[in-house]
């Protein structure tokens, strides 16, 4: 498995729902134009996160990726497509062992130094960011710059994040990212769909678009 081009992420927070549950946010999502749903919610133990990655995997199915954060048992029970592994969680390589060949391996990644050995280790893409300003990170965004030092170094699938919309994923796309993984422009919207909608748009219409280098 791949990941799509171009690549919509909608990584999970049910907290930021507003008058939907998660799993009907993430269904108008998903016709709207996500393609790949991170279920990432942190504070849940297994007896609370299985049963949502199943209705996450009922909903997807066929329709989505369903990649789980960190949580290797979990991905397998649900049948989800892949793992994704934060940034100081266990190694690819350990985990690629112990998944094998059929599951989606991801890391965090903040420097192009941690997306070389993420490729090494035999990760299949890499998540990169935060790109631009956003509540979810502490610290100075990384800017562009970070996108094109990575894409210069290696060869597997890179997915920007951080404060990235609708209004600016055209840009994280130019500097060579596959794609886009977002929270609140999507769950924190009275329309998770429409919103997903129109980042979709915007990307679609980015990676149709002569590649160019634009550093911030």
């Amino acid at each position: 498995m791949r990941l799509p081009f171009p690549c919509l992420t909608l990584i999970t927070d049910r907290r930021l729902c507003q008058s939907l549950s998660l799993g009907e946010a993430v269904a108008r999502a998903v016709a709207g134009g996500v393609n790949v749903v991170q279920l990432r919610e942190k504070d849940l133990a297994a007896a609370e996160l299985v049963p949502l990655a199943d209705r996450l995997r009922a909903i997807t199915q066929d329709k989505a990726l369903l990649i789980v954060n960190s949580r290797l048992d979990v991905a397998q029970v649900c049948g989800a497509d892949g793992i994704h592994l934060p940034e100081r969680g266990a190694s690819v390589a350990v985990t690629r062992r112990l998944a094998g060949d059929g599951l989606i391996i991801g890391r965090s990644v903040h420097s192009a130094e941690e997306a070389v050995k993420a490729q090494d280790e035999g990760a299949d893409y890499v998540q990169v960011g935060a790109i631009f300003p956003t509540r979810s990170h502490r610290g100075p965004p990384a800017g562009l710059g970070l996108l094109e030092s990575v894409a210069a170094r290696v060869t597997i699938p890179i997915v920007a994040v951080g404060g990235i919309t609708a209004e600016n994923v055209g840009q994280v796309m130019q500097a060579g990212a596959r794609g886009a993984a977002v929270i609140s422009a999507i769950l924190d919207s009275p329309s998770p769909g429409a919103s997903a909608r129109r980042l979709a748009e915007a990307m679609v219409e980015a990676a149709a678009a002569p590649a160019r280098r634009t550093r911030s």
